[in-house]
C-alpha cells in the first residue's frame, strides 16, 4: 500500500511538491521490518524494469531505508491533514492524496 500512495521513484519530490521534506522514506525498528522493506523494494523494482507496475518517473525506488531514529510530532496545524481537508485518512484508504493549502 505504501508505495501505491507515494511518489518512490522521484527523491525529494511527491507530484508537483519538492524538497528534503516530500522525500519518501522507510524507517525501521528490527531486522525482520527491514527485510520486508528491502524484499518489497526489490518487487517494486522488478515490476517497474518490466514495466507491469503503475506509470512513474524514474526505473528504480529511491525511496530511503534507514533505522528509525528519533521522532517528533508535526505542529497541531499539520495534525490531521487529510480529514481538515475532506480526504479519506481510515486505513487501508486508497483514495490519492489531494494537495491543498
Amino acid at each position: 500500500l505504501f508505495f501505491d500512495r507515494v511518489a518512490p521513484t522521484t527523491k525529494d519530490r511527491q507530484g508537483n511538491d519538492a524538497g528534503s521534506q516530500y522525500r519518501s522514506g522507510i524507517y525501521f525498528h528490527n531486522d525482520e521490518q527491514k527485510a520486508a522493506a528491502e524484499a518489497k523494494i526489490a518487487e517494486v523494482n522488478d515490476k517497474l524494469q518490466k514495466s507491469t507496475w503503475r506509470r512513474v518517473l524514474g526505473t528504480k525506488v529511491v525511496t530511503e531505508l534507514k533505522p528509525a531514529g528519533d521522532y517528533w510530532l508535526a505542529e497541531k496545524y499539520h495534525q490531521q491533514y487529510l480529514q481538515k481537508g475532506g480526504q479519506n485518512a481510515e486505513k487501508n484508504a486508497t483514495e490519492r492524496i489531494r494537495c491543498y493549502g
